[in-house]
């Protein structure tokens, strides 16, 4: 029997994604569990597995082109079956009978579109107009039927029975139109919070950008996908907290020393590999143990103080910046966590990420000593507390035992929300980071 493949949904704000490039042709056999395709989102590139043993017998979406989640992509067929070819963009035959189990409310906007007349309470038109609900799905209890504002606020409230969430994070969900059922609380109990939805939301933008006039031959980028997302983030990361950066610059030259005697140690294995951001995530990840406040994430019911360190390391890409996690980097050795640093950005340069990885992180380190870049003023990944910026090492005079001599120097910066924690705090966490990474045998202590 034909089964069919579908456009997968991957997170609650999923609501299409790209054919990037197709595994197998027309004609191939396939097993299932075997990459058939890959799917590219604003967030991640993966690949998808075949659903079935069997060929491969039409692909129905070409690479490049977008589809909806749950949209037929391709067939695929037993062994010496033989099927009518599907015309472009419709379902197989299989698809009808999924279509039939249907929720019958997908319906309803159908017919309140046909401009059938829903008998209802003016107050209660203009409350469904505000809480999203169609009228046409709801039941009235007013006299002769009418539908009141009781009847619309129950059929919205419906929609978020049983599903644990703060009521800020409900009256959020309504307005935009998300589905609680998909995400994960990060609150008390698993309870989810208006912040675990500002994590997980990237808004479509349905409406292309008016073209400028032929005459001024702009190059127009589109705010979409990445870019999209990271100006909504960075927007409301602005919006959300009081942040405020501080700076320290500090005298790294043992730091140097350090790596160069591991290097030195392991010159032998030619796979070695040992950078200065292993060091400071490293020496982070102490720190933040011994100043849990700068460690904690601000939700709607209060400071969440994190028992382990999901460490966040900004990755750039050719289309913009992608922040993975190391899941309880507190708890590995400076070689174990290096590798695991390198397993994450490796994946995120190449789309092999999940969306956890993605989400769930406690702190953040951004690098931009290979741009050349002394400081910076990072900005907040909410709802995290505190982003660490990381400036180049630069050799410079500096005094040393009264005397003026040649030092690596280098600039850390921290940008921490004052909501959650106030300077005093937040710069002690950087000068306990500052004095391991000048005496880095203080990382043992």
């Amino acid at each position: 029997m034909a089964q069919q493949v579908i456009m997968p949904k991957w997170g609650l704000t999923m609501k299409e994604g790209k054919v990037a490039r197709w595994l197998k042709a027309e004609g191939d056999p396939v097993k299932a569990g075997e990459a058939l395709f890959e799917v590219e989102t604003d967030k991640i590139t993966n690949s998808v597995e075949a659903p079935a043993d069997g060929v491969l017998f039409q692909i129905i979406v070409p690479e490049g082109e977008v589809a909806k989640v749950q949209a037929v992509l391709g067939v695929i067929a037993e062994a010496g079956e033989t099927l009518e070819k599907v015309a472009g963009g419709a379902a197989p035959e299989a698809s009808a009978a999924a279509s039939a189990d249907a929720p019958a409310a997908s319906a309803a906007p159908a017919a309140a579109s046909s401009g059938e007349f829903v008998k209802a309470m003016p107050a209660a038109r203009k409350l469904a107009k505000e809480l999203g609900v169609d009228l046409s799905t709801v039941t009235g209890t007013g006299r002769d039927g009418a539908i009141t504002s009781k009847d619309v606020q129950d059929s919205a409230d419906s929609a978020f029975a049983g599903i644990n969430a703060s009521p800020k994070a409900i009256e959020f969900a309504r307005k935009k139109g998300v589905d609680l059922s998909l995400i994960e609380g990060t609150g008390e109990g698993g309870r989810i919070t208006k912040a675990d939805i500002l994590r997980a939301m990237n808004p479509a933008t349905d409406t292309p950008a008016a073209a400028a006039p032929a005459a001024e031959k702009d190059t127009i980028v589109p705010m979409e996908g990445v870019r999209k997302l990271i100006a909504d983030n960075m927007q409301a990361s602005l919006n959300s907290a009081a942040q405020l950066s501080v700076f320290v610059e500090l005298d790294v030259t043992e730091m140097v020393r350090l790596r160069s005697t591991l290097l030195a140690r392991n010159k032998r294995n030619a796979d070695y590999r040992l950078s200065y951001n292993d060091i400071i995530s490293y020496a982070t990840c102490r720190a933040l143990k011994r100043h849990p406040i700068v460690n904690s994430t601000l939700q709607d019911d209060g400071i969440h103080l994190h028992k382990h360190v999901n460490l966040g390391i900004a990755v750039a890409l050719p289309n913009g910046l992608i922040v993975p996690n190391v899941k309880k980097a507190d708890t590995f050795t400076l070689e174990e966590l290096k590798t695991e640093i390198r397993d994450v950005a490796g994946r995120a340069r190449s789309g092999g990420l999940s969306m956890d990885e993605l989400g769930g992180g406690t702190f953040t380190i951004s690098n931009v000593s290979m741009l050349g870049v002394d400081g910076f003023t990072p900005i907040l990944n909410p709802p995290q507390t505190g982003i660490l910026g990381v400036g180049r090492i630069v050799e410079k005079p500096a005094v040393k035992d009264g005397e003026i001599c040649i030092r690596s120097m280098m600039t850390l910066s921290l940008t921490f929300n004052h909501m959650t924690t106030d300077g005093a705090p937040a710069m002690s966490f950087l000068r306990e980071l500052g004095d391991m990474l000048e005496n880095p045998g203080l990382m043992i202590v």
